[in-house]
């Protein structure tokens, strides 16, 4: 069972972020307070839920949490300051725009670069632990998922609507017989030699 949250003394937020792993467009980060004695049956980690699970939480979690916002960083930024860094800019700015500011914020993950003013508290696979954290993953994860779904009518060779920028075999194989798209992160090895010599057989 999920706790509502790290610690009770302070004002908490929630902070997660999807897409790190893609090798397409933005980085998402959203950032969740929750009030006290929050409850929500099947709110848990993104991953372990399917995508109509997350369609439906989503709405009652922006309606019910007392303050949330989401943020990105685009492809153009991973490539500048790396993808690492570009996770934790995105989830500053999901910070930012909260319309409360929080006076703790607990992060999923092992590493996060401190936000001015306010402490923090690094969770390793937080989001399975703690119902904020889950709020704010499955925030992130929805809203990026739509932005993907959308690029994709753009750029329907790769596949978005379906794999979302991830790296499936399909859509690797669609970077080596089309090439990069103008949203692909370029200081990802998105290419492979068997995909390749695939591609010359084919």
């Amino acid at each position: 069972m999920l706790l509502n949250c790290y610690q009770e003394e302070l004002l908490e937020a929630g902070c997660d972020e999807a897409g790190r792993g893609c090798l397409a467009g933005p980085v998402f980060a959203a950032a969740v307070i929750l009030p006290k004695g929050f409850v929500l049956e099947g709110l848990n980690d993104s991953k372990q839920l399917s995508h109509d699970q997350r369609a439906l939480l989503r709405p009652i979690i922006e309606k019910q949490a007392l303050a949330w916002a989401v943020a990105s960083c685009d492809h153009e930024e991973i490539d500048r300051i790396n993808i690492l860094n570009a996770s934790f800019l995105a989830m500053h700015r999901a910070i930012e725009k909260l319309h409360t500011q929080p006076q703790y914020l607990v992060i999923d993950g092992n590493r996060f670069k401190t936000y001015p003013q306010i402490p923090h508290s690094c969770i390793v696979k937080g989001d399975g632990k703690y119902l904020n954290i889950a709020a704010a993953s499955i925030l992130a994860k929805t809203h990026r998922d739509e932005y993907m779904t959308n690029l994709h009518v753009d750029f329907p060779h790769y596949n978005w609507q379906q794999n979302k920028g991830y790296p499936t075999i399909a859509h690797r194989k669609a970077v080596v017989e089309i090439g990069l798209s103008p949203f692909h992160r370029k200081t990802f090895n998105v290419s492979d030699p068997q995909l390749e010599l695939f591609s010359k057989n084919a």
